[in-house]
């Protein structure tokens, strides 16, 4: 089945989405991210940037099932996940980045405590952490994703790192 480097690398990045690791992706791993971000940055659900990352993760979810669930049984295994990858991101990473574009403004909007429209890197290091991301490496990624040094990371950064994490070109 995963038989390429690139098959390899996307294979990787399962995880990533598996937030439960109950070895498929559906849409509770989702709405979990939402709620530990939620969690780490003491927002409410129910506040207006909370009912935003929500709606955000059911967008990714509803683009990414789109994209992989292939039998269409609202759950997406590795094997789908990287068909899906292989065959309808590879050439298309701008794609991915529309479908998680929501999800990340939504999020940034979260971890912005300041509201000046981006997040600090020790935010966005506390963010991927309430991801799952160990706090070493989310520290690291962090600190890459403020490409302009500013201390910050906004969506012009965020968008297409995603999109190139998820998308692995060769």
């Amino acid at each position: 089945m995963v038989n390429s480097e690139y098959e390899r690398r996307i294979a990787a990045r399962f995880t990533t989405f598996d937030q439960d690791g109950n070895g498929h992706i559906d849409r509770s791993d989702f709405s979990g991210a939402a709620k530990a971000l939620l969690a780490e940055f003491g927002v409410a659900a129910r506040s207006d940037k909370g009912q935003a990352l929500y709606g955000g993760a059911e967008a990714l979810w509803q683009g990414l099932a789109g994209i992989a669930d292939r039998d269409g049984d609202q759950r997406i295994t590795r094997a789908e996940f990287v068909t899906g990858a292989v065959k309808r991101l590879r050439d298309k990473p701008d794609r991915f980045a529309e479908i998680a574009r929501p999800f990340l403004h939504a999020a940034l909007g979260v971890a912005d405590t300041d509201g000046d429209g981006a997040v600090t890197v020790a935010d966005t290091a506390r963010a991927l952490t309430a991801f799952g991301v160990p706090e070493d490496l989310a520290r690291q990624i962090a600190a890459a994703l403020d490409t302009d040094g500013d201390g910050k990371v906004g969506e012009p950064e965020i968008v297409p790192a995603f999109a190139r994490y998820f998308t692995v070109p060769e």
